[in-house]
């Protein structure tokens, strides 16, 4: 079973945990995911393509992240959540969150903080292994796509972590 911890609107851990998609929050409590925005020495993007199967934005165009598991820093959760999903290892890559966000949903039990990271590694396509079970497909996109994506409504998160890609 999958544990997440539960902080305050300070974004400090209040010591307790929540179970994985359990969404028991209450208002002023949340959990916290990672986003990691991964750049080709090129200045290319990897971006990824939810698999249809999911139930929230299924098909949907984003970058690597996830939830924090209950005694993982926001750091490791992104190593870990990019290196699961693009088969890229960053955790040497110097970083730390250059956005960070939080996401009010009252009644729904699912607050949430986000820290957003940026790598920049050279990588050859050969490298990228993606999670099946998440990832649809990937490509490479320019700064230019992406907001093309998002002028779509097809890509997650981009109004909050714009500044990441700039």
């Amino acid at each position: 079973m999958e544990l997440w911890d539960i902080y305050d609107s300070n974004k400090q851990m209040t010591g307790r945990t929540m179970k994985r998609n359990d969404w028991c929050l209450k208002d002023g409590e949340y959990h916290l995911t990672v986003l990691g925005v991964v750049q080709h020495t090129d200045g290319r993007f990897l971006i990824t393509r939810r698999v249809i199967t999911k139930a929230w934005a299924a098909g949907w165009w984003e970058v690597p992240g996830g939830a924090c598991m209950a005694g993982e820093s926001s750091r490791e959760a992104v190593n870990r959540e990019v290196l699961e999903e693009t088969g890229l290892d960053v955790s040497a890559l110097p970083g730390e969150p250059l956005v960070t966000y939080h996401r009010e949903n009252p009644g729904e039990g699912d607050n949430y903080f986000v820290d957003c990271y940026r790598f920049t590694m050279d990588f050859s396509q050969s490298d990228i292994k993606v999670q099946e079970a998440e990832v649809l497909e990937w490509k490479l996109a320019t700064l230019e796509e992406i907001k093309e994506l998002a002028a779509q409504g097809i890509f997650l998160h981009y109004d909050s972590i714009k500044a990441v890609f700039e």
